[in-house]
């Protein structure tokens, strides 16, 4: 069974995301919107497969990374996030919620031996 499949996005604390997008913006060329930015990119396997790589700085006030007192999180692209979240539980990785179920796909959280918080995600069709 694969694991992960790649890095779904790259989520940070900034003192104001809004002008941190912008900086990134003007600067770097990054087209952000609102949620930060989303790099598409093709499957080498199906280059007819789209999928993307999120950008997000978050508040520096956030507790959407708590537990992990770290100022990023990492999330990772997985398939069968049902299947894997069971395997994880039996080679006893802390799972920190329920997954959950949305549009764009479904989500979990875990944690790693250093108590960084990882968000595990496996999209739906691209």
């Amino acid at each position: 069974m694969k694991r992960v499949t790649g890095i779904g996005g790259v989520f940070f604390k900034c003192k104001d995301p809004n002008q941190i997008k912008t900086w990134y913006k003007t600067h770097l060329g990054m087209d952000t919107n609102e949620w930060g930015a989303s790099f598409e990119w093709r499957s080498s396997d199906d280059p007819a497969q789209k999928g993307y790589t999120q950008w997000s700085p978050f508040a520096e006030t956030t507790t959407y990374f708590a537990p992990s007192t770290k100022d990023f999180m990492f999330n990772y692209r997985v398939e069968n996030l049902v299947a894997l979240v069971e395997l994880l539980k039996q080679e006893g990785v802390t799972v920190l919620d329920e997954i959950e179920e949305f549009e764009y796909g479904k989500f979990v959280h875990i944690l790693d031996l250093e108590g960084n918080k990882i968000e595990l995600w496996e999209p739906m069709g691209e």
